[in-house]
């Protein structure tokens, strides 16, 4: 029996031939162009790893953990999301094949199968089915991307559930958006489409028709191979839409709107009630800002990761919206910690306008973090530390302020003889007493996940730039600042800019006004809170504050800001 028309209208995006085409900026854009529309629009992303979620894989391997205000760890792709639409996503719209396993064989000890075989189909299916509904209840459309590639093995069950969708639901209620690449033969100047036709028969014979064809290509897709591609896949001409590579991903909007993929939705979907003309202003704001910049400056990102850029991918994109939001071009500069262990902050940083320590684990390449708080103390670089780049400014300050001789994180060095970071478990019990951690205890226990409110103390640095005295920020971490050093370092000049709302942990830190222009650290992740077309008022401030140096110092007007 057909569904309700009350259930949300679905938009399925698969990918074939290859990995890594961009169907999350694909599948972002056109939500974008559909919420310009008017349309509530959600997200979701159905990744076929066996992980429950990415929370303990290498940022090598995976690109960095996206974290929602719920707390969910996730992978990136729900950055995208939320950088190109304005809702806010959770742990539902983000679901993995070890989630969805997990799910089955909890139900199953339960005894809520009555004793059945449990299989693939219909159990696992009916799970994912369920996954999609409770995360997409609610709203006038709903895109959904399934990780991977057409002919993955781990991908089948995912395949198989929204093939299910879709015969139940109806071409109405559920449509396939096949994303396919179409790759250039320099050597005989030609696009093929062979790749994709392949592709596309492979996705038709488990049963999935795409009603819309993205093809990705070096340039302009002609006529010609738009007609052929038409006539091999079975899928009308106006819906092969090209999907070419652009120099600034904000255009792309713009780009699918042109060649109306949104229109496609609209009407397949039948949502042609609900929807008005899309008003794509903001996005044309903000590509004339990136491309008619005023002023640039040079960022150095140091961190661990820098050869997998993908780690940091919010912290990128973030420090670009603090440029677009002043129409500055910002240069980012990526350095590996362990580098300036080698060679020296002086050398390796060098010319920079700001610094920036993003977030990390594990002691490789700590010592260069902390070098990097200290070189931008007494140089006056302006610095933002973020997560592990707030505990190496609280190092540094420790060691070379204060004068506590070994000073350390416990997650480094569980011997410091003045642990200034450590778990919660380490510092504080209910008397207050320190409470040494057994050394096979699980660190998981204490891990601080999701959006937490912070109280910013009037009159400092961060209250400026929030210009409010309560925010909230989504936090990723384990080790906290240890409170049995918060008078000793505040005497040593380090100012406590903002604590949790109990007044417990130290969520920010800076020095004083007075002796840097900007030095500003955050136990948080701002970075996730970050749109190109709203920016975040400390990456924005940050920014600024690079621009001054540059300019000599000069502060610059609000209007040039």
């Amino acid at each position: 029996m057909a569904p309700a028309r009350s259930a949300t209208p679905l938009v399925f995006v698969t990918g074939g031939v290859v990995s890594s085409l961009g169907k999350g900026i694909a599948a972002a854009s056109l939500a974008a162009i559909l919420e310009a529309r008017g349309l509530r629009v959600t997200m979701m992303k159905l990744d076929p790893y066996l992980n429950v979620d990415p929370g303990t894989m290498s940022p090598f391997q995976h690109g960095e953990v996206y974290v929602t205000d719920d707390g969910a760890e996730t992978d990136l792709d729900l950055g995208h999301y939320e950088r190109f639409v304005n809702t806010r996503l959770s742990g539902l719209n983000s679901i993995t094949t070890g989630k969805i396993y997990e799910s089955v064989i909890r139900k199953e000890r339960r005894g809520d199968y009555l004793g059945g075989t449990v299989q693939v189909i219909p159990h696992v299916t009916d799970e994912i089915k369920r996954c999609i509904d409770a995360a997409t209840e609610g709203f006038d459309v709903a895109l959904v991307e399934i990780g991977g590639t057409v002919g993955d093995i781990e991908s089948l069950p995912f395949l198989e559930a929204i093939r299910q969708l879709r015969t139940e639901r109806g071409p109405d209620m559920a449509m396939f958006m096949h994303l396919t690449l179409i790759p250039f033969i320099a050597a005989a100047g030609e696009l093929k489409t062979k790749p994709t036709q392949h592709s596309v028969k492979e996705l038709r014979s488990i049963g999935i028709q795409p009603d819309v064809l993205l093809c990705r290509s070096e340039q302009p897709l002609p006529d010609g191979e738009r007609r052929k591609i038409a006539l091999f896949t079975n899928v009308p001409e106006r819906a092969v839409i090209s999907a070419i590579d652009l120099d600034n991903i904000h255009k792309i909007p713009r780009w699918l709107h042109g060649q109306q993929l949104d229109q496609l939705v609209v009407d397949q979907l039948r949502l042609g009630d609900k929807v008005k003309e899309a008003d794509l202003s903001e996005w044309d704001a903000v590509v004339d800002a990136a491309e008619h910049p005023i002023d640039e400056v040079t960022i150095a990102v140091v961190g661990k990761y820098v050869d997998h850029k993908d780690a940091y991918k919010s912290v990128g994109e973030a420090l670009k919206h603090g440029g677009i939001r002043q129409r500055t071009r910002v240069n980012l500069k990526w350095l590996e910690s362990q580098d300036i262990e080698r060679e020296g902050a002086d050398k390796v940083l060098a010319g920079v306008d700001g610094i920036l320590v993003p977030g990390g684990f594990g002691d490789r390449g700590f010592e260069g973090k902390v070098l990097t708080a200290q070189f931008a103390r007494e140089t006056k670089v302006p610095y933002f530390g973020i997560c592990y780049g707030m505990q190496a400014a609280v190092v540094d300050v420790a060691r070379n302020i204060a004068g506590l001789e070994g000073a350390n994180s416990t997650e480094n060095d569980k011997q410091s003889p003045n642990p200034v970071i450590g778990l919660i478990t380490e510092w504080r019990t209910q008397s207050g007493d320190i409470e040494r951690r057994d050394e096979h205890s699980d660190l998981g226990g204490s891990m601080r996940l999701g959006l937490q409110e912070q109280r910013v103390k009037p009159g400092t640095l961060a209250h400026r730039m929030y210009g409010k005295d309560v925010v909230g920020e989504r936090h990723r971490h384990r080790y906290e600042f240890n409170n049995r050093y918060r008078t000793q370092l505040e005497q040593a000049g380090l100012v406590i800019s903002a604590k949790s709302m109990d007044d417990l942990l130290v969520e920010m830190v800076e020095l004083p006004q007075g002796e840097h222009p900007w030095f500003l650290a955050c136990q948080a992740h701002p970075e996730f809170l970050s749109t190109p077309r709203g920016g975040h008022p400390l990456f924005v401030g940050f920014i600024r504050a690079a621009r001054e140096r540059k300019a000599g110092g000069k502060l610059l007007s609000e209007a040039a800001a």
